[in-house]
């Protein structure tokens, strides 16, 4: 594309030329919604795009950013997710070159000042409210732009076209309904010509239909008469699994099919718990795709599908988001969800969103969309079909009633979404301090800009007079914390109201309350034996709830709560009023809570971020746990992908926030084993991320793009995260026998000889001579440990803490490097339990 740009004319009509010579040439001939947007773009139109899913709207947003190049205007592409931010910096490295592609995403930075930028929706609403109109953005291409109306997000789709009214504008959706309101507003905000392109004409056509027979026998006809990729949508994890499991038992795939998804699995690394179940499934042509999955695990099922080797999918509707599958049908478990308050029908968007997944173009002619019917309505039908025709054995037919709190649904239903547009999209608008303090960051009259920027908003009047006295209370609260002050008069640029502090580059662009961490960090006592974890404990605070584990943990520790409660006798009343304080564990809460408080007064807009003690990454620590051990603990399968998304997330926070002064041999210790952790079990998570911290063009494409397969680097290469790694599985040995837990110990160590009975009979010894094994700071410490390195194995001795402090017991194993390598995590045999 690089050398078309050299060659560009920027009249209108030799850019079209330019842009469909290069598309043809690449095999692409453009269809007439894309022309007809192309034509627009040249000319400078905005452009709001609503065609159907398959229908190429990712070559309009590229023939945009060429047009903007070509005419030396800067050109922004945003979109909801980190995740499709990143695939699109590396699509259009691809098309444009390295040098002319950045992204920002708050977790990263890469070649910020290039001419195309890819970036999360928030990112560009921040620099909107930071440098408004002046901001140097010649365009913007917003994808998935039905955003707009999120209740919790919507807000930063609209701030841009609030804002940057020299910019032009792409909007993109397969679901937008009726923009009418968009194209009179952009018109008379920007002043420029606005291009509705729609199109229900999809390149490959829908057909709809309505199925009472059961799930099973409606998939093998579908196999049966080659109507597969299936992709079977449920709305809830657990439905999906159950779904994928109870097809085993059908004949998917073939022998030989069978022998090929081997063969492409090769060596890939499954884990233990739902890796298990997974590698199960797809070996027989079954997959499952939903969020609470490991990146690698969905990765696998796409890969696998794309390659024709699964016939079904059993997934969450994580399709309408967007899954890289060519799907030939999509089979509708239902037609109502859970949407986090109640159950509830499909919105038509929804559903149309997730029905456009079927039938893709360069695959199908056509797309199958099938809607199963309620299962009582199914068992119904079955039962008057056996009655047959006689009227007395019908009416005798006993009808099974729908179960309690069912929303009903039917063919009706299913009728009036594909007959329906989408729903309207409504304005989504909040007002936070990062808002106010951008606005009054930028020069001019900040009193006139936020009562423009609100008042002129798409809110109805009622919410606009609400965010009008909210940005005033802001406005006073930072007035009253000296964070600003009133210029009377205004300075040479017109300010009336100025910052009195330095806030950071990124301010509300990356972790908003990492400034409040590096602030906590000072009261902590670096002397302390809990130094490093207490660390982790302020980082985890700042981060998002992962609501799953937490309460995964909560039900946990009232489960162990209870038993302690009957153990001592106390009531059943009693117990429930104590329990109601049983939360998930809160390190450092009232240290946290109290200097939370303290740094508002003077850093007001931290109140917009609630802090959230919790202890994920830290418990997992100090159980010393494997990754798969932590997510059978907690009975977490299910979600062992967001688990593992916040164990990232808490290593990019620390590896960001914590600075040199606070990274005591003990921090840089668990920072390491930490993303050591992360990188074994799914090294695509860090991977991209280190990448994108280095950036390397490599042959014209940057590199960091994920890889395709699952390859770790071998586990012993990071010898400090290594060493972690042997200290915490062999303290995990110390808590049980601490525990006099042999059950869970032979579970271990038998097939090493060690088993239950062999651990009891090696410490009772030690028990005849101490009361107790320490498991304290002290214990787990590098002191107790000694290591002796060969080539192929380490020699470890692991010392108990005992009472008296003589320090002469302990046990000793032998860590073997090639196995561990293969396993992503030490592998060690016990060989001797005893005193010195």
């Amino acid at each position: 594309m690089t050398s078309y740009l050299n060659a560009a004319d920027p009249d209108p009509d030799a850019l079209y030329d330019t842009f469909t010579t290069w598309a043809g040439e690449r095999g692409f001939d453009l269809y007439p919604a894309q022309q007809e947007a192309l034509i627009e773009l040249v000319s400078g139109s905005h452009v709001i795009l609503s065609t159907p899913t398959g229908s190429g709207k990712s070559m309009v947003a590229v023939a945009a950013h060429f047009a903007a190049l070509a005419d030396g205007r800067r050109t922004f592409y945003t979109a909801p997710l980190k995740a499709l931010v990143s695939e699109k910096f590396f699509a259009l490295i691809d098309i444009f070159g390295p040098e002319n592609v950045g992204m920002m995403t708050g977790d990263s930075s890469v070649n910020p000042s290039a001419p195309i930028i890819c970036c999360t929706a928030e990112i560009l609403a921040n620099i909107a409210l930071r440098d408004g109109a002046a901001a140097d953005v010649g365009q913007v291409v917003m994808d998935e732009f039905h955003f707009y109306a999120d209740p919790q997000r919507g807000w930063a789709w609209q701030v841009p076209l609030l804002e940057l009214t020299n910019a032009q504008f792409l909007l993109m959706s397969a679901t937008l309904g009726d923009v009418a309101f968009f194209e009179k507003d952009l018109m008379r905000r920007t002043g420029r010509e606005v291009a509705v392109v729609m199109s229900s004409q999809r390149p490959v056509p829908l057909t709809y239909s309505y199925s009472r027979e059961p799930t099973h026998e409606l998939l093998a006809e579908l196999l049966s008469t080659h109507r597969a990729p299936v992709y079977v949508v449920h709305f809830t994890q657990a439905a999906a699994i159950e779904r994928a499991q109870a097809l085993v038992s059908v004949n998917v795939a073939s022998r030989a099919q069978r022998d090929r998804i081997a063969d492409e699995i090769g060596g890939f690394r499954f884990s233990s718990g739902f890796g298990k179940v997974l590698s199960r499934l797809v070996r027989h042509g079954i997959g499952v795709h939903h969020a609470g999955m490991l990146p690698k695990y969905r990765r696998l099922v796409e890969r696998l599908t794309q390659a024709g080797l699964l016939k079904v999918v059993c997934g969450t509707d994580t399709l309408g988001v967007g899954i890289n599958v060519p799907i030939r049908t999509v089979v509708f478990s239902g037609l109502t969800k859970y949407d986090g308050v109640r159950m509830r029908q499909l919105s038509a968007r929804e559903f149309h969103q997730i029905a456009g997944r079927a039938g893709r173009a360069g695959y199908d002619t056509l797309g199958e969309v099938i809607v199963q019917a309620p299962e009582h309505e199914i068992e119904n039908e079955r039962a008057l079909a056996k009655a047959g025709d006689d009227p007395k054995k019908r009416r005798r037919v006993v009808r099974k009633k729908p179960p309690e709190g069912f929303v009903s649904w039917g063919e009706s239903t299913m009728q009036r979404l594909i007959a329906a547009d989408p729903e309207p999209l409504s304005s989504s608008f909040e007002v936070s301090h990062a808002m106010v303090l951008g606005v009054i960051s930028r020069p001019g009259d900040a009193f006139a800009a936020m009562r423009k920027l609100l008042t002129d908003s798409h809110e109805p009047s009622s919410r606009i007079r609400a965010h009008v006295s909210g940005a005033i209370a802001i406005y006073r609260a930072l007035l009253a914390a000296d964070v600003v002050e009133r210029l009377d008069p205004p300075d040479e640029t017109g300010r009336t109201v100025r910052l009195t502090v330095d806030l950071q580059p990124d301010f509300a662009l990356n972790q908003p309350l990492s400034p409040f961490a590096l602030a906590a960090f000072d009261l902590l006592d670096p002397e302390s034996p809990t130094h490093a974890p207490d660390v982790l404990s302020v980082v985890e605070a700042t981060l998002d709830d992962p609501r799953q584990v937490l309460s995964a943990q909560q039900h946990k520790a009232r489960g162990e709560a209870i038993a302690a409660m009957k153990a001592d006798g106390i009531e059943y009343d009693e117990r429930m009023e104590l329990l109601e304080d049983v939360t998930h564990p809160k390190p450092l809460e009232e240290l946290l809570a109290a200097a939370y408080e303290i740094y508002r007064q003077s850093h007001p807009w931290v109140a917009d971020h609630e802090l959230s003690p919790k202890s994920v990454a830290r418990d997992l620590y100090e159980r010393a746990m494997s990754f798969g051990e932590y997510v059978a603990f907690y009975s977490l399968a299910r979600s062992e992908g967001l688990v593992l998304r916040y164990l990232a997330d808490a290593y990019r926070a620390l590896r960001q926030t914590v600075p040199e002064e606070t990274r005591t041999d003990d921090v840089a210790d668990l920072i390491e084993w930490l993303g050591e952790l992360v990188r074994q079990v799914d090294s695509s998570l860090l991977d991209e991320w280190e990448a994108l911290r280095n950036p390397v063009a490599v042959d014209g494409v940057g590199a960091g793009a994920a890889p395709v397969e699952n390859t770790p680097r071998p586990i012993t290469e990071n010898r400090r995260a290594f060493l972690v790694g042997i200290r915490n599985t062999l303290f995990r040995r110390v808590e049980l026998a601490a525990r006099r837990d042999w059950p869970a110990l032979g579970s271990l160590d038998s097939d090493s000889g060690w088993d239950a009975n062999a651990w009891a009979d090696a410490l009772e010894p030690y028990f005849d001579e101490h009361a107790d094994i320490g498991i304290g700071p002290d214990a787990r410490s590098g002191a107790l440990l000694i290591v002796t390195e060969h080539p192929d194995r380490w020699a470890v001795r692991q010392i108990l803490d005992d009472p008296a402090g003589d320090h002469d017991w302990g046990f000793t194993a032998a860590v073997d490097l090639a196995e561990s390598n293969a396993a992503g995590h030490p592998v060690v045999t016990i060989t001797d339990v005893g005193a010195l």
